[in-house]
């Protein structure tokens, strides 16, 4: 068994023991800020996650003989084999993240999956693991294949990428404030805050996943205002908890659209 299938078989084994975790930092989160929580909606939230448990492993397994031909010819031989050099992946893997968040905001192709992730009006860490179901069809994964094209080892690169989203999850709350001189490096909750509020000035901001210099270089960093309160969930759409409804109805917007356009061209 390549090593690739190896890995994807424990990372299998490994995501219900990991969700459990997750679920339990959730409700240890529940109690000490009720306030911060909904119960139907962190309940819709667990179940596109246990959705994802069933999903992700099948989209793995198609994914994998694409990956290893991809590693297979590979433009360059790129191998991690220090920690200097691991840490540098996991600045490229995070740079790569930041311009994939940033086209998922900008093509409704791509925001059809991730707008799932946005569709909580609760900032929580429930919210965190509220992800889309349909990274295949959107071609999320395109963005790491590139990495492994480009001679970087799967494995590698998918564990910098897992090591990415696991720090995300930790952003995803109102409890912790500003943390001074780590917000001018890193993204941080209040940062994050910012970039899931609807309000009409922060939408399509601060889109890094570890760090936040990205958004500082690039253009696309901003703070919360001080006289304004944060509103989450999508601009202009209702709160559904209805899990089906949460991760198919931006699909279903978006084939509305695309109709129309078409009616439109036939009528001219």
């Amino acid at each position: 068994m390549s090593p690739m299938l190896i890995q994807g078989a424990a990372q299998a084994q490994q995501r219900p023991l990991l969700l459990g975790l997750l679920v339990m930092l959730v409700l240890l989160e529940w109690r000490l800020r009720p306030a911060a929580y909904d119960w139907r909606e962190s309940a819709a939230s667990t179940a596109v996650a246990l959705g994802n448990l069933l999903i992700r492993p099948l989209t793995a397994a198609l994914l994998v003989p694409l990956f290893a031909w991809a590693s297979t010819h590979a433009l360059f031989e790129l191998p991690i084999r220090s920690p200097a050099a691991f840490v540098g992946l996991l600045l490229l893997v995070d740079l790569v993240y930041y311009g994939y968040h940033r086209a998922s905001h900008r093509l409704h192709w791509l925001w059809a999956t991730h707008s799932v992730h946005h569709s909580s009006t609760r900032f929580n860490l429930s919210a965190a693991y509220r992800l889309g179901w349909t990274d295949l069809l959107s071609g999320t994964w395109l963005w790491l294949l590139a990495l492994v094209a480009l001679g970087f080892p799967a494995p590698a690169v998918l564990g910098a990428f897992g090591m990415n989203l696991l720090y995300q999850f930790f952003i995803h709350t109102e409890a912790v404030g500003r943390l001074g001189w780590l917000e001018a490096v890193f993204n941080t909750p209040a940062h994050h805050r910012v970039h899931h509020a609807s309000n009409a000035a922060l939408r399509d901001r601060n889109f890094g996943g570890v760090l936040i210099v990205w958004d500082r270089l690039f253009g696309s960093f901003a703070t919360a205002p001080a006289d304004e309160p944060l509103r989450y969930g999508l601009a202009g759409i209702p709160r559904s908890d209805n899990p089906l409804q949460i991760v198919f109805g931006e699909w279903l917007r978006l084939i509305v659209a695309g109709r129309d356009f078409l009616g439109r061209r036939r009528s001219r």
